[in-house]
């Protein structure tokens, strides 16, 4: 195998793993980069990626809750459109709290909680069916 793009037995896994390799031997020798610089460096650039690939897992699960016919999720402070629980149950879940602003907060609170558990068991289920179906040519342990 080659690691030139141009030719017919390019295999891209090789190319990037030698690229890798010519970087971090070239991190290594440089007098002016310490172990610290390239740990962090490389934490910087995982952490990067999970943000970017879980940014277009919420909005790509979104979408497909869209096209399911389920309706957008509001986590606005209001929250009230997507509130699965009646006014009556909300309030019993307060009823402990002594002032109008305290019953608000608490009110405030089990509705997020309340969303942040739906949209939980549906992240989960979407990953325990593509884990079912097999996974993707990327997932680790498939």
């Amino acid at each position: 195998m080659t690691s030139n793009p141009y030719s017919t037995d390019f295999e891209y896994k090789k190319y990037s793993l030698e690229h890798l390799e010519n970087w971090l031997h070239d991190a290594l020798n440089s007098e002016d980069l310490t172990p610290q610089d390239i740990y962090d460096t490389l934490i910087k650039c995982v952490d990067e990626n999970v943000e970017y690939h879980k940014k277009y897992l919420t909005k790509n699960i979104e979408f497909l809750s869209l096209l399911k016919g389920n309706r957008p999720v509001d986590l606005s402070p209001t929250g009230e459109e997507f509130s699965q629980y009646t006014e009556e149950e909300l309030n019993a879940m307060c009823d402990a709290a002594a002032e109008q602003e305290e019953k608000d907060k608490c009110r405030e609170y089990n509705l997020r909680e309340a969303e942040y558990y739906n949209k939980r068991a549906q992240l989960d289920a979407e990953y325990e069916a593509i884990k079912a179906w097999g996974g993707y040519d990327w997932t680790p342990g498939s």
